[in-house]
């Protein structure tokens, strides 16, 4: 899902020049990842540096931003580049897995819009078929590593289909990770569930489950919850 009226308030000016896909699900991760005590922060599969950039501004926080694609790392260079915050970004192409072997960062925040398709069809464009299946990065591998780079307070907040999901938290918690926030998306009133927001901690506590509801009854109508989450990155709400 995307929307033609998202834009950066602070960021409106450069828009026009940046590739900019922007999708519903990196915006909700970007509003609602808990940015407490943030220093640092690693989002993993950037693509365009939607997510890096919202939390850019969200934050005074150092961001790394690795992606396995070369033209999603150009695009999100670029776009960096174009933005007020390019000092505290920095964009590498590399896979997680070697990351996680080569760096000895920690991190307060770790973040991910990660591939979700377990068993499915291909996308016929070979870029994309990376971006939305888990050939390249399973979600046991984005666990994992996760929990390498994690600062023993941090937290990782993933996004992702109700289904898969639900088997990334059992495995999560199967390996030490604690659920301790979990939003069931709704697209309207009376829909079903299509996304889970989940925030995994190193920390063991209650998990606080809640729902958002994204749309009233009416198409680009939003809710009175997704607008106060989201009205600092949309030009029209």
């Amino acid at each position: 899902m995307s929307n033609p009226y998202f834009s950066f308030k602070q960021f409106t000016v450069y828009h026009d020049r940046c590739a900019m896909k922007v999708g519903i699900d990196g915006v909700l991760l970007g509003v609602w990842s808990d940015l407490a005590n943030t220093n640092n922060i690693l989002d993993i599969g950037t693509g365009t540096g939607l997510i890096a950039l919202m939390l850019a501004q969200r934050c005074d926080a150092l961001i790394d931003a690795i992606d396995i694609d070369a033209d999603a790392v150009l695009q999100a260079t670029e776009n960096v580049k174009q933005s007020p915050w390019s000092d505290r970004i920095n964009v590498r192409k590399i896979a997680l897995q070697e990351f996680a072997v080569t760096d000895s960062q920690r991190y307060d925040l770790i973040v991910s819009n990660p591939p979700y398709f377990i068993n499915s069809l291909k996308a016929p464009i070979v870029n994309r078929s990376v971006a939305r299946h888990t050939d390249t990065l399973t979600h046991e591998d984005l666990i994992l590593h996760s929990k390498e780079l994690l600062n023993p307070k941090g937290r990782i907040c993933i996004i992702l289909p109700v289904n898969e999901a639900l088997l990334c938290k059992e495995y999560a918690t199967s390996n030490g990770l604690f659920c301790t926030r979990e939003v069931m998306v709704i697209p309207k009133p009376n829909a079903a569930s299509k996304r889970t927001l989940m925030e995994f901690s190193l920390q063991e506590n209650e998990t606080a489950v809640s729902e958002l509801v994204i749309e009233g009854e009416v198409r680009h109508h939003y809710s009175e919850d997704f607008i106060r989450l989201a009205k600092d990155f949309y030009l029209k709400l």
